[in-house]
């Protein structure tokens, strides 16, 4: 059995599909499904059961000789929620007992980290481990995945194999739960929808002109590619970045959905909202020399061919991947 832990979620669900396009049906869904939404997500798929997220660990210990590998993907993942408390019991100390599980029973593990680790980037975006308490996360989220970051690497018992992925902008199909979570591609397609132009948030940095904010954007089908990779792999263990390796702007971004929808841009520029001002990234570009070096050899999609794909194979036609 595979399990993936927030099945019902945006980068799980896509996982889905990539194992089940290579003939991996025995997967275990692990989420909190009382929200009906976003369960549309997994539905056409092949899995063998569903677990509730609270009673996921307890079912570790009677099914744990039948686990093949474990992806713990699920997380409080909104950047704005300022309860630490939520984000503690969510992100950390639920990320603690899955670990612990994984050493105690001797089963693999990939989990998400998050390129919201890295802060303004005061210190780069390299995943050298040895840095990570030098990071300064900009929100309560970004520190909850930096804390259990730090705390896997002080374990002196890890899991034979482990990894760590901290995602960049990761955008593409199965994303429509996430409201004001999602990406720019999705929500450009839908004013687009509603209005026949987009709305940008204006640039409050200097530095950067409106629009010429910087992310690392990374299509979620290269996500699942790499995530696949790493199950099969099973070793170089550590912390990984996980983005394109090349960052984009928002403008570059709002302007190919319009492209790919066959439309000329209207783009106008909106105040950032105040509660998160001061605690926005202006620049991301993920390092990729480490995964690299470990074998990992399959080209990204462009920009370009990403948001083509994502916008005239998906959110055209409302499917789902």
């Amino acid at each position: 059995m595979i399990v993936i832990t927030g099945a019902a979620g945006f980068i799980s669900s896509c996982l889905i599909q990539k194992l089940n396009s290579e003939g991996f049906y025995d997967l275990v869904l692990v989420d909190d499904f009382s929200r009906p939404e976003q369960n549309k997500n997994f539905q056409g798929k092949r899995y063998s059961q569903l677990v509730e997220r609270d009673v996921f660990l307890e079912w570790i210990v009677q099914n744990h000789l039948h686990i093949q590998f474990i992806f713990h993907l699920g997380a409080r993942t909104d950047t704005t929620e300022f309860n630490r408390t939520l984000l503690d019991e969510l992100n950390l100390d639920y990320s603690k007992k899955v670990w612990n599980a994984c050493v105690e029973f001797g089963l693999p593990l990939v989990y998400a980290s998050s390129a919201a680790t890295y802060g303004l980037g005061e210190n780069g975006y390299d995943d050298d481990e040895s840095a990570l308490s030098h990071l300064k996360p900009l929100n309560p989220y970004g520190e909850s995945k930096n804390d259990f970051d730090i705390w896997a690497l002080q374990q002196e018992r890890s899991p034979y194999f482990w990894a760590g992925l901290k995602f960049f902008n990761v955008y593409g199909p199965n994303e429509y739960h996430k409201k004001r979570m999602a990406s720019v591609v999705f929500h450009t397609f839908n004013q687009i929808k509603e209005t026949g132009g987009m709305k940008l948030f204006q640039s409050h940095n200097p530095k950067f002109k409106d629009g010429e904010q910087m992310r690392d954007f990374v299509y979620v089908k290269d996500v699942t590619e790499v995530l696949f990779f790493f199950m099969l792999h099973r070793k170089n263990s550590g912390i990984y970045n996980l983005g394109s390796g090349e960052a984009r702007t928002f403008l570059d971004l709002a302007n190919n959905t319009f492209r790919a929808l066959g439309k000329e841009p209207q783009i106008a520029f909106i105040p950032t909202p105040e509660d998160i001002r001061d605690k926005y990234q202006y620049f991301t570009e993920a390092n990729m020399t480490k995964l690299r070096s470990i074998g990992y050899h399959k080209p990204f999609h462009t920009l370009e061919e990403g948001v083509s794909d994502y916008v005239t194979n998906y959110l055209v036609s409302g499917s789902y991947l």
